[in-house]
């Protein structure tokens, strides 16, 4: 059955979210169409807000509405730690840990040769460059534990390395999350606590 022009262009927008396929898509357009035209208004204006306003930090590359955010121009954050993650989501779930005080570089990405992304497209240039300041003493590797995640960070690694031997470059831990029965962990995640442990 066809939609019409507005809403096939409406539904195909929201298919390109992430986790959205044809069908929610669908249901949401006729959600908002039908149901909460108030909603709809206020979320076509936040975006285009939003698209028109925020870039991305010219130090750490996240996204912000000023050229340089909130989280580098803050005092009070440690300049000598740099935290080296994939996305700007990345950065807030390490924020709310409130386990951390330092900077970040975000790559908006991680390689994936067959996804034609590369260390151009994951700004690798411009963290070398940030490492190099004489400021940084550890860089810390937070990307995903997945295969293109560990690939990312095995590059990153040994590149932070080839430009300078004298600084400390960590990854982040893997383990049982908290709370998990191990009987229910996968034993990828049980091998790698293994591999990981240490003295309590």
């Amino acid at each position: 059955m066809k939609l019409g022009h507005t809403i096939d262009n409406l539904v195909d927008a929201l298919k390109r979210l992430p986790g959205i396929g044809p069908r929610s898509a669908q249901r949401i357009a006729f959600h908002l169409l039908q149901h909460d035209r108030d909603a709809a208004l206020r979320l076509g204006e936040s975006l285009l807000i939003a698209a028109r306003t925020i870039g991305q930090c010219q130090r750490c590359n996240t996204l912000t509405e000023q050229a340089i955010c909130a989280t580098c121009s803050s005092a009070k954050r440690d300049a000598q730690l740099l935290c080296v993650v994939e996305s700007p989501a990345d950065q807030l779930v390490i924020e709310q840990s409130l386990a951390y005080g330092g900077l970040y570089f975000v790559l908006m990405g991680r390689l994936s040769p067959l996804d034609g992304i590369g260390p151009r497209e994951i700004q690798m240039e411009r963290l070398l460059a940030r490492v190099a300041d004489q400021i940084v003493r550890e860089v810390i590797v937070a990307t995903s534990f997945t295969p293109e995640g560990d690939a990312t960070a095995h590059y990153v690694t040994q590149l932070v390395r080839e430009r300078d031997p004298q600084l400390k470059v960590t990854r982040l831990a893997r383990g049982v999350p908290a709370g998990a029965e191990l009987e229910y962990t996968d034993v990828n995640t049980v091998a790698q606590a293994m591999l990981d442990r240490r003295a309590d």
